[in-house]
Parts: structure tokens; sequence; C-alpha cells
């Protein structure tokens, strides 16, 4: 049996291609955490409410981690067609 026969054999949970969207996953939920960053002070007397609860912090990062989770699970969900 040649090295070819023996991987097409195998039968793994998750087919091969759908590592490549969980990877994209998770690679969009890090750009959310990391929009979510950010906008600090070294001095702890000043407060800025405009850099804390900017649109980028309190509404997109959240929904960018949001679309990285749903890439997750259609990435372990999606069966893809037989040939």
């Amino acid at each position: 049996m040649s090295k070819k026969e023996s991987i097409k054999e195998q039968n793994f949970a998750i087919p091969f291609r759908n590592i490549y969207f969980i990877i994209g996953g998770f690679i969009i939920m890090i750009l959310g955490f990391v929009l979510m960053t950010g906008g600090g002070t070294d001095d702890p007397n000043v407060f800025d409410g405009e850099k804390m609860f900017s649109f980028t912090r309190i509404v997109l990062a959240p929904v960018v981690i949001l679309i990285g989770f749903a890439a997750e699970i259609f990435a372990i969900m999606y069966k893809p067609k037989q040939k």
C-alpha cells in the first residue's frame, strides 16, 4: 500500500479544507480583541471617556469577535460535498 492510499483511507473528524476556515476564524477573533485594546492613559488622574468608550471598542470589536465565532462554528459544522 502506498503512502497516498493510506492517507486517503484515514477519515479525520474535521476535513483538511475546514482547517483553513478554523485558522481564518481564529485570526478574525484576534483582530477583534486587538481592536478592543488600547486607549489607555499614563496619568491615573486623567480620564478620557472618548477614547475609552469609542465606537471601535464598544461596537465594532465585539461584532468582529462574534463574526469570528460564527466562522469557527461554520468551519466545524461544514461538510464538503462528496465527489
